[in-house]
């Protein structure tokens, strides 16, 4: 028995490990664009496809190492992704010239995009319902560590070295997370069937190519115009075209990359419209800054300190009510998650002057924000399927909460734009937490505690 929790601790530490270094590349990024644009000239108008084209990437390859993960064992898989997210590094940390640069970031948004479904994935092989939620919800603490450390360590290392050393950190803690994977996890492969959804997996990754290439050519000064503009509207219908297929391929595959008809399950129409909704919330957070620059009339370094509540928040949130969840199940936890997020909101909204009610106001979001941000829905899709679709359901949270976050990034950035000062940010803040408060009303038609464990899909 000790030694049964001894090689489950090591488990943990992996995986966590793993999507500490993941979470650690976004948040650190920041603050070296202006480093990174300076040594290799990179115009004003490009430096969005840092990030963006990261995202894409990702978007791209969760659904394959996922699938993978599936058939050829959660090990083998992590480990690939961990190795191609420090070549990715290593290119980027090379980069003369913006091209390369690009191909690095891509390289490491593909990597990237097996980590954390496949860390979930592993803690439904090896750990019982029962204690899913206390531990999918220190793995979202993890991603609050990261967001706390992330600039600080940045901005330190950038104070002594140059920009490139961020990334090159990477290398000796991937090598030593590879490492520890090949002793330490599990490797058994789950599906059985030699036959893989390529056809599935690669309409999947067009859809989703074309959507974010769509949305992050809109305007947004003019967002609603822009949808029908040259740049942007074929990418969106050809999502849409890409959808219409995937879902007449998916219902004919042999072993479908996406099982279409899970979405028959209300259980998890409702994770899928959560995560969408968190995502579209989480994109919000990027403006706050400039919001508390206007309010407060501080520096955008101090305006990006002061979300430290919010972040704490986060942290602190994630594993307590990831325990939660073992004891109230699912639906009692989202919904006190979600109260207090549109309390959050709505008490930001009416922020004008006071440095005490932003922070509680921002404490309150990332203390909300870390239940369906961290395990909440990741937990119910674990008890929802079978162990052969674990690692594809956990990366259709990600892609919800993707698709939301790019959807949400353009439309709150036009809602922002429509009124000059602060107004606009009010705006944005009362219309969040309507929405949050339609998602509460939702989340009461999730299954309870009794039923939750009553029709847990058990190996």
């Amino acid at each position: 028995m000790e030694q049964n929790k001894r090689s489950n601790r090591n488990i943990l530490l992996v995986l966590f490990v793993g999507v500490l270094m993941g979470a650690l590349d976004i948040s650190i990024v920041g603050p070296a664009i202006p480093s990174i644009s300076k040594d290799i000239a990179v115009s004003q108008r490009l430096l969005g496809w840092i990030f963006s084209i990261y995202v894409l990437f990702n978007l791209v390859g969760i659904s394959l190492f996922a699938k993978l993960s599936d058939r050829f064992g959660r090990r083998n898989i992590y480990m690939l992704s961990v190795f191609l997210f420090a070549v990715g590094s290593l290119i980027v940390a090379l980069s003369h010239s913006f091209d390369m640069l690009m191909v690095g970031r891509a390289v490491q948004g593909f990597g990237s995009s097996g980590i954390f479904p496949v860390a979930s994935a592993v803690v439904g092989d090896v750990f019982p319902p029962e204690k899913r939620g206390r531990i999918l919800g220190l793995i979202g603490a993890v991603f609050g560590l990261a967001f706390i450390i992330g600039p600080v360590l940045a901005g330190t290392m950038l104070s002594f070295f140059s920009w490139n050393y961020l990334f090159l950190i990477n290398l000796p803690i991937a090598a030593l997370i590879m490492w520890g994977s090949f002793r330490i996890l599990p490797n058994k492969s789950i599906e059985s069937s030699s036959v893989l959804d390529w056809k599935g997996i690669v309409l999947l990754g067009l859809l989703l190519g074309a959507f974010a290439l769509g949305i992050n050519r809109t305007s947004t000064s003019g967002f609603f115009s822009s949808l029908a503009s040259i740049q942007v509207l074929p990418f969106l219908v050809a999502s849409l075209a890409f959808l219409f297929v995937f879902v007449r391929v998916e219902k004919k595959a042999e072993t479908p990359v996406v099982r279409v008809n899970m979405f028959q399950s209300r259980q998890i129409r409702l994770v899928a419209l959560i995560a969408f909704g968190t995502g579209v919330l989480q994109a919000s957070f990027v403006f706050v800054p400039d919001f508390v620059v206007d309010v407060f009339g501080v520096t955008s370094a101090k305006a990006s300190f002061m979300l430290l509540p919010a972040v704490l928040a986060i942290a602190v949130g994630s594993p307590l009510f990831g325990r939660m969840l073992d004891s109230l199940g699912s639906r009692v936890v989202i919904l006190i998650g979600l109260v207090i997020a549109t309390v959050g909101y709505y008490l930001m909204h009416q922020v004008t002057g006071s440095r005490t009610f932003f922070y509680v106001a921002g404490a309150l979001i990332g203390l909300g924000l870390s239940v369906p941000s961290g395990s909440s829905l990741r937990y119910i899709m674990l008890n929802e399927v079978s162990a052969a679709e674990r690692a594809t359901t956990q990366g259709l949270v990600t892609i919800f909460i993707s698709i939301g976050q790019m959807l949400g990034g353009a439309i709150i950035g036009a809602v922002t734009a429509s009124e000059e000062g602060i107004k606009g940010y009010q705006n944005l803040f009362f219309y969040l937490a309507v929405m949050i408060l339609a998602m509460t009303l939702f989340s009461f038609r999730l299954k309870s505690r009794k039923v939750e464990v009553a029709t847990s899909v058990r190996e």
